[in-house]
């Protein structure tokens, strides 16, 4: 019995062993065909250069779209770099739910795509994109399915040492002309890698911007992903546009730190209104309004009596927002319908005049009466017929407001012979219905 037992386990440790070591030869050969296409892409990229230049005019050269195997290979490595610092890679329903929370995109598991193209000029645009961000003309990342991470494009030696890591493949860039002349007979000449490699000016310095591309891709993946809120303060200190537009352009409001950072650096700015807006709502790929409740929820927090921090000034803000929506003549600025305008308008009045009757504050904004000024007969209407889009109290404070409305219409100059008159001679005047 002892014998057959021995037997058995040394066959299950044989097989076992056998096993582990096909495991490895797989890996090791995945390896080895990851490593090959890494050479060649990055031949290819070390021969174009870093960048091009016309000679006589001294201006880069757009640069050209990529190919799809340079962007495996980016992907390839950014999800080795993710690995080697800890990322934990999300299962597939998780990581597809986070997509749609964060930037409003429904992946399809059923779709053939690997890649899924997240373009921060306009979040509705699907059409994929291989061209390199420039800022300018094209500027998104890349979703990858399966994976569970994203990416922005990267050219190898922007995320690799590869003098260090690829030395023979380096060696591309000693023979590589540096001056051209096209078909077109123009003289360019190309940036190599290796001379931005320490350049002086920090711009410029491959070095550095290569350590920055790794740390904000570990930095995003781990705070979206993985809920790391140490990468947080990275983020905000050094990768502010994505940070940015996470609220602004995607709508992601579920994280209250970054709201709150993103609600106390930006303030109605009458060169560009719009701004100021996108942290109170948002129009989705599908033609609808979104609110951001938690917007208004942050801004409870934010704004408290006595304060004299630069939160004091928010219903001052606010009130600017309501009069530039109040005063706007075309509604197609804003690519909104006359209905999502006032129900905007509604909600920014509704939030401010609270503090209207909170004694701590007893603001004197009148913004309930500002409201009533703009809104036209049918722009009531759409108010009623939406029972003021519940809002609690709502319709009281609309009611008690009649007073500040006059007081807001009331645009004439004023002095000691030419003043609005006091509250009880008004009521008198306009008794309530």
């Amino acid at each position: 019995m002892i014998k057959h037992f021995n037997l058995f386990l040394f066959l299950t440790l044989q097989l076992s062993c056998q096993e582990v070591k096909h495991n490895e030869i797989t890996e090791q050969k995945k390896q080895d065909s990851i490593n090959s296409m890494i050479n060649i892409v990055l031949e290819k990229q070390l021969r174009n250069g870093a960048n091009q230049y016309f000679n006589e005019a001294g201006v880069e050269i757009i640069k050209k779209p990529f190919e799809k195997g340079e962007l495996d290979v980016t992907i390839q490595i950014v999800k080795s770099i993710l690995k080697s610092n800890g990322y934990k890679v999300l299962i597939n329903n998780e990581f597809n739910k986070k997509i749609q929370i964060i930037f409003g995109r429904i992946i399809n598991p059923n779709s053939e795509n690997k890649y899924l193209y997240i373009n921060y000029f306009n979040k509705c645009d699907k059409e994929f994109n291989y061209s390199p961000n420039n800022g300018i003309d094209y500027l998104g990342t890349y979703i990858i399915k399966n994976e569970n991470f994203i990416t922005d494009f990267y050219y190898v030696p922007e995320i690799i040492n590869y003098q260090k890591e690829f030395p023979e493949i380096a060696k591309v860039e000693e023979n590589t002309p540096i001056k051209y002349v096209d078909k077109d007979n123009n003289d360019y000449s190309i940036e190599l890698w290796k001379d931005l490699e320490n350049n002086n000016e920090p711009e410029y310095n491959l070095s550095d911007k290569r350590k920055k591309n790794i740390r904000s891709i570990v930095a995003r993946n781990m705070y979206l992903f993985n809920d790391n809120k140490a990468q947080y303060k990275w983020l905000i200190l050094n990768d502010q546009y994505f940070m940015e537009s996470l609220v602004k352009t995607f709508g992601y409001t579920e994280d209250s730190d970054l709201l709150k950072w993103i609600i106390e650096r930006t303030k109605f700015d009458k060169n560009n209104p719009q701004d100021y807006g996108k942290l109170f709502w948002i129009k989705q790929c599908d033609g609808t309004l979104k609110l951001h409740a938690n917007t208004f929820k942050v801004l409870q927090t934010l704004y408290q009596p006595n304060d004299n921090s630069e939160n004091r000034f928010i219903l001052d803000n606010i009130q600017a927002y309501l009069e530039y929506l109040g005063n706007l003549e075309d509604i197609k600025t804003e690519n909104i319908s006359e209905a999502d305008k006032v129900k905007i308008m509604a909600n920014l009045t509704y939030f401010a005049e609270q503090y209207k009757y909170n004694k701590n504050f007893n603001s004197n904004s009148k913004m309930m009466g500002r409201l009533r000024f703009f809104l036209n007969d049918e722009d009531i209407e759409i108010l009623k017929k939406n029972n003021y889009f519940n809002l609690p109290k709502f319709k009281e404070w609309w009611d008690n407001a009649d007073y500040d409305e006059y007081i807001v219409d009331y645009n004439q100059v004023w002095g000691r012979d030419n003043e609005p008159i006091d509250y009880n001679e008004w009521r008198n005047q306009h008794p309530k219905k």
